[in-house]
């Protein structure tokens, strides 16, 4: 068995927030897209239905062997270090990558909000510290990055919750503050949100607007124009859908963005940022 027998046929144009688009530069796409396929291949294995932990275990260490230079088995990670050899690049965030992927098929409980971002450190940071190093961005920018990429972490975790309890029996949602709000795992099962589970919810989309907050910066730091128009952009839609969050029941309201609402969000964030630099981003 290999990981390619597990794929879901998911592309990253099915993702919640954009991946490789239009915006990314042309010489940077494909290596983008390398780690995209790389940690697509990942999550596909530890999502699967039907393989056993021990296999979904032995298909993410043929991937780190891979990737870590030990082992030529796996397609995704050979692709990708390849690609990041080519521009000299460390395999960290990849092999970071796959922690995640490990504690996925190992663990289905957070019991609070601090080991919940300690997921987030290995689930989601490397995902844009990858495409900051790609495009050869300052370290300097990690810290708002890592804020950014667990609120999208967060914001999926809560669209999400009641297909990950129904489908994978994995609950993101931080038990203490499950248990503070009155709620429990089995109210994710029911069709619409009680009022305790409503209220950890909010109290989730809370915490996930502040990290917003510290996230804010971020495209202002990163020196290439077209990757920090993509960084505004999901900034926009991440705060747009914590908000929505806030105030709908993911169990019963539709959450998600139409195409619709994504183009209106998209011209108000390039408006937003022709206003503050004209110049710049006219060139």
């Amino acid at each position: 068995m290999s990981a390619s027998d597990l794929a879901s046929g998911k592309a990253h144009r099915d993702e919640n927030f954009p991946v490789a688009s239009i915006l990314i530069a042309p010489r940077h796409r494909a290596a983008v897209l390398a780690f995209y396929r790389f940690a697509r291949a990942a999550d596909d294995v530890a999502d699967h239905a039907s393989a056993s932990e021990a296999e979904k275990l032995d298909l993410l260490e043929a991937m780190r062997a891979t990737l870590a230079g030990e082992r030529d088995v796996d397609a995704p990670a050979l692709a990708l270090r390849e690609t990041l050899a080519a521009r000299r690049l460390s395999p960290e965030h990849g092999l970071d990558l796959l922690e995640a992927f490990r504690r996925d098929v190992t663990k289905r409980r957070y019991a609070n909000w601090d080991e919940l971002m300690d997921y987030c450190r290995y689930s989601a940071a490397p995902v844009g510290r990858m495409v900051l190093d790609i495009h050869g961005e300052a370290r300097s920018t990690w810290p708002a990055n890592d804020a950014l990429c667990a609120a999208l972490q967060v914001i999926n975790h809560l669209q999400d919750c009641a297909d990950d309890r129904r489908q994978l029996d994995r609950v993101y949602l931080p038990q203490d503050i499950l248990a503070g709000a009155g709620t429990a795992i089995s109210d994710l099962d029911a069709p619409r949100a009680t009022p305790g589970l409503k209220a950890a919810l909010g109290d989730l989309a809370g915490r996930t607007q502040r990290l917003l907050d510290r996230a804010r910066p971020f495209a202002g730091q990163i020196r290439d124009r077209r990757l920090a128009l993509e960084v505004a952009f999901i900034q926009r839609i991440a705060e747009d859908l914590a908000a929505r969050l806030a105030r709908r029941d993911p169990l019963s309201e539709r959450v998600h963005h139409t195409k619709w609402e994504l183009a209106g969000l998209f011209a108000a964030t390039l408006a937003g940022r022709l206003r503050a630099n004209p110049l710049a981003d006219a060139a």
